[in-house]
């Protein structure tokens, strides 16, 4: 992503690009990376695409470029005034700019997908790890565990991928893209114990512990300084919750059965890789 040289020859000849890569996480003194892969990189795969002759540019963004919801009561949609979480949330937003003024300049044909906290097999580390934590009782929970959470099933997110690069209609559009509905917290905590098979035991703490580590997270990242932990426990009683009547309508993309299948799968999943 950061050598543009290398994208033309991997563009050469593809009908479409989808672009999943990315940064979300980096070390301490890393968070420049962001900026530099997140952003400049699609950048580069844009520009490459163009020159290859690509016919379909889907890009794979993030809730974080949005941002959180105003009010638990209203899920969040694709005419939301973007309101970008931290550094990962600009630099996803900045991206988002970028393949949007590709279509506008009539470079390449482009969706945008957004999708939200991953699961399912395949599932990023971060959930592997929420996931020992619930099976040795220390699941975090800030509050009440009331706040709301969209999820975004791994292999329905590629099928919207694959209705994207292909529907008319898509072109130069964006869509939220996750579960039929959101989850508080504790209803996704609970669903993913029952799949582990062991009895759901938390490490509470106030809801404000969590709004203090997202003002710690935002003063470190205003110095350049990024610590994971910090940053996670921050989010952990925000709202982020969309709807996705725009995809259902649009791309005939049908959203995963329920919570409770598709967290059985990421647990066998997790339990076949040897990851628990």
């Amino acid at each position: 992503m950061t050598e543009p040289g290398s994208l033309v020859a991997a563009t050469a000849g593809v009908d479409a690009v989808f672009h999943a890569a990315g940064i979300i996480h980096t070390g301490m003194f890393g968070i420049g990376e962001l900026r530099r892969i997140n952003t400049q990189g699609t950048e580069n795969l844009l520009d490459a695409s163009v020159r290859s002759g690509v016919r379909r540019f889907v890009y794979v963004s993030s809730n974080s470029a949005v941002g959180c919801n105003r009010r638990r009561d209203v899920l969040m949609n694709e005419y939301t005034p973007p309101r970008p979480y931290m550094r990962y949330g600009a630099s996803k937003s900045l991206a988002e700019r970028a393949v949007n003024e590709a279509w506008v300049r009539g470079r390449i044909e482009t969706t945008i997908l957004r999708p939200c906290w991953y699961y399912g097999p395949g599932q990023p580390e971060r959930q592997t790890r929420l996931m020992k934590m619930i099976m040795l009782g220390k699941a975090p929970l800030f509050g009440d565990g009331a706040n709301l959470r969209s999820m975004t099933y791994v292999d329905s997110l590629c099928s919207a991928m694959l209705s994207a690069a292909e529907a008319p209609i898509a072109r130069g559009e964006t869509y939220w893209i996750a579960d039929e509905r959101p989850y508080s917290t504790l209803e996704i905590y609970r669903t993913l114990a029952a799949a582990l098979g062991v009895e759901l035991e938390t490490s509470s703490y106030p809801a404000f512990a969590s709004a203090g580590a997202a003002l710690v997270d935002g003063a470190l990242q205003g110095v350049g300084l990024y610590q994971m932990e910090i940053h996670v426990a921050g989010e952990m009683y925000k709202d982020i919750a969309c709807s996705v009547a725009k995809a259902e309508k649009d791309l005939g993309w049908v959203p995963p059965g329920s919570l409770e299948d598709g967290m059985r799968a990421s647990v066998a999943w997790a339990r076949e890789a040897g990851l628990l």
